[in-house]
């Protein structure tokens, strides 16, 4: 045992000391990084984005919507009350950047999939406060006259596939022709799609006829947050702990 007296009065012990705890700790967290061969315990339903929800998700993250909207339930019991199930670590196992977050100037999105409709989404992307009086939120009604970039959606696949995301090369074969088929729950490849992402929901989600637009895509991805995991399985007693 060091004397503490003589610990604190002698300076480059204490750096030695100090240094010591860090590597000390710093092994202990980091060493078991270099044998696991994940830290993310792997959860049902979970699966790659459909190229539509691909494009939407891109969408978000290019107007910014994770400055004010985190993808984060904690586990705390004010916030799985207001939202629901805290969220997994396995949710975001396919999201490059992730959208966790700590502000929120609007609610957490994390369990937003299925909480409203279509109609709902489009009208407040047009005008927020056709909704929401109080909404700070500025209008995107640009998103439903823009076409989505189709023919990207490959090379938008493949990059995701570079750090990690599992889409195979059929996946991405088909990028486009998933894209244009989610739209249309009559489409000849919808079946394709379907088996490559399974639970895909196809139809037209801005509700206008036309060429695919950003506003399909974002819709469809707000659509699919927090709905992959079937959090029914879960005891209730757990969102409590």
């Amino acid at each position: 045992m060091i004397d503490h007296g003589k610990l604190e009065r002698n300076s480059i012990l204490m750096v030695v000391c100090i240094l010591l705890v860090v590597s000390i700790g710093g092994l202990v967290e980091i060493a078991p990084l270099f044998y696991l061969e994940s830290t993310i315990e792997k959860v049902k339903g979970m699966r790659p984005y459909t190229p539509l929800e691909l494009a939407g998700r891109n969408i978000y993250v290019r107007e910014g919507c994770y400055n004010c909207h985190s993808q984060m339930v904690r586990p705390l019991r004010d916030e799985i009350e207001r939202y629901g199930h805290y969220s997994l670590a396995a949710e975001s196992m396919y999201d490059h950047p992730f959208q966790w977050g700590s502000k929120r100037t609007g609610p957490d999105l994390a369990r937003v999939g299925g909480k409203y409709s279509d109609e709902w989404h489009f009208t407040h992307m047009i005008d927020p406060r056709s909704l929401v009086p109080e909404s700070v939120m500025p209008g995107y009604p640009f998103l439903a006259k823009t076409e989505v970039a189709e023919l990207d959606m490959a090379a938008h696949l493949r990059a995701n596939r570079a750090v990690g995301v599992p889409y195979s090369d059929e996946m991405i074969a088909n990028a486009e022709s998933d894209l244009l088929a989610q739209l249309d729950p009559d489409a000849d490849g919808l079946d394709g799609l379907q088996q490559r992402y399974p639970g895909a929901k196809a139809r037209n989600f801005d509700g206008k006829s036309g060429a695919p637009t950003e506003m399909d895509a974002l819709i469809a991805y707000l659509q699919v947050i927090g709905t992959m995991v079937d959090f029914s399985v879960y005891k209730a007693s757990d969102n409590l702990r």
